[in-house]
This record gives structure tokens, sequence and C-alpha cells, in this order.
């Protein structure tokens, strides 16, 4: 007989509730030393491209034209090309250690119901990686306009877009954190979800070598999409960026689904 009861407001069915969940996951991410090392790589990395491009910016040799179309906020982050591998990798660990370990077991027995493993695992990752990412990207943004020499302009957080382009900036890893989870529960392996992810991200914007098809492309790919999110002035035949980051999460909801399908269907 299925048995149903109500624990501290949360509702259990033959194992933990979600609540129990979250704190389980909470638990495994925050004491695992990677997580920690990734999280401070990815700060350090982003915040150093920042200080290291705007500081040699070279906005006094640009041309009249190149000048009138100077984006001093957008090269600041530059760095989330190596950002978003960083937290991508670190969804992936969180899904695929535990099945090649086979603690992953033990998670199912915990909470049978695999879907709510997978969402509770999204909730943890996703409010770290996306405070993480709005924390560093406020950093990168103050390193970067420090670094800015004169006569370049400088961005400042009441100007239009600017604040729209950091918040998003700070997003970006976290929705990429999302997608590498869903892969990571879909592949069960590391390497062949991180080498999925690192396709997605960087293998397959190469395939495209017209420019017409790299103009359509940089609307539906990760990182393209990324590129216009953090860009103050509208760059040219891209979609604006209320729509990119609305299809940036569709993104992760599909990953995710896919990957709590693929939970559902195969053994443990």
């Amino acid at each position: 007989m299925t048995t149903i009861s109500y624990r501290a407001g949360s509702f259990v069915r033959n194992g933990y509730g979600f609540r129990t969940a979250i704190r389980m996951e909470w638990h495994k991410l925050r004491s695992v030393r990677s997580t920690w090392w990734i999280v401070a790589s990815f700060a350090v990395s982003l915040a150093a491209v920042a200080l290291l491009v705007l500081g040699h910016e070279g906005y006094a040799r640009l041309s009249a034209a190149d000048r009138a179309s100077f984006d001093p906020l957008h090269d600041t982050f530059i760095g989330l090309v190596l950002g978003q591998l960083l937290t991508g990798t670190l969804s992936v660990l969180t899904i695929t250690t535990e099945f090649s370990s086979g603690m992953i077991r033990s998670t199912f027995a915990a909470v049978p119901r695999r879907s709510l493993v997978l969402v509770a695992k999204a909730a943890v990752l996703g409010a770290v990686t996306l405070a993480a990412g709005e924390i560093v990207a406020f950093v990168a943004y103050a390193a970067g306009q420090a670094a800015l020499q004169a006569p370049a302009p400088h961005a400042t957080l009441g100007q239009p877009g600017v604040m729209r382009a950091v918040l998003l900036a700070g997003a970006y890893p976290a929705l990429i954190a999302l997608i590498g989870l869903g892969v990571g529960a879909l592949v069960r392996h590391t390497a062949g979800a991180i080498c999925a992810l690192v396709g997605v991200l960087f293998v397959l914007p190469l395939l495209f070598f017209s420019p017409s098809l790299q103009n359509a492309a940089q609307n539906f790919l990760p990182h393209g999409m990324a590129n216009s999110m953090t860009a103050v002035k509208p760059l040219a035949h891209a979609l604006p960026p209320a729509l990119l980051f609305a299809l940036l999460c569709g993104y992760a909801v599909a990953a995710l689904a896919a990957g709590a399908w693929a939970l559902t269907r195969r053994d443990a």
C-alpha cells in the first residue's frame, strides 16, 4: 500500500520530500572541494580577463569608425568563454560522479521520484552558480572600468543597457550550468558529457563558414547569444537581449527535461 504523509510542510511519498532533497543536494555540492575550486577559478578568470583586456584596449589608437562603435562594457565579459566551460564542467560533475561512484543508487533509494532528484540538483546548482555569476559579473565590471584608460568612454550602471548587460552576464553561466546538468543526466558519463557540452559551446559555431550562416547562428548558439546579451550597443543581425535570454532559458528547460526523461527510463 502506498503511504502518503506530510512532514514539515513537505509532501512525502515513499521517500524524502523536496525540502529534504534540497538539503541533501546542497550538502553534496558544498562538501566537495572541487566545487569551490571551480567557482574560485571562474571568479578569478572573469575578473582577470576583464583587467587584462580593458587595460590594453588602446582606444587612443582606434580609427574614428571604431571609436564610434566602441562598447566600453562588451569586452569586460570576454572571460565568459572560459567561465561557461567551468560552470558547465561543475554541473556535469554534480551528477555524473554519482553514477560513476554508484552513489546514485542511494540517492534514488532515498528519493524514489528521480525527476525530483534532478529538480533538487537544478535548484541548488542554479542558485549557487547564479549567485556566483552575478557577484563576479559586477566585480568584473568594476575591475574592467577601473582598468579602462582615458580617453576611452566608461560605462556606468545608470546608462541605458549597462545594468541589463551586467545582470545577463551573471545569469549566463548559471543557464549553461543547468544545460550541462541536463546533458550529464542524459549521458551519465563525465568525459562524454563534457565533450558534448564542449561540442555545443565551441565546436558547433565553427561549422558555420559563410557570413550569412554565422549571423543567423549567433542568435541560436549559446556563446553568440552571450555576446549579444552582454553588449550595450546592439550588434548587427542580433535578436533583442530579452528574447535571447528567454531562448537560452528554453534551452535549459529542454536539457533538464531530456535529462529527467533519461533518469526515469533507464536503470541506475
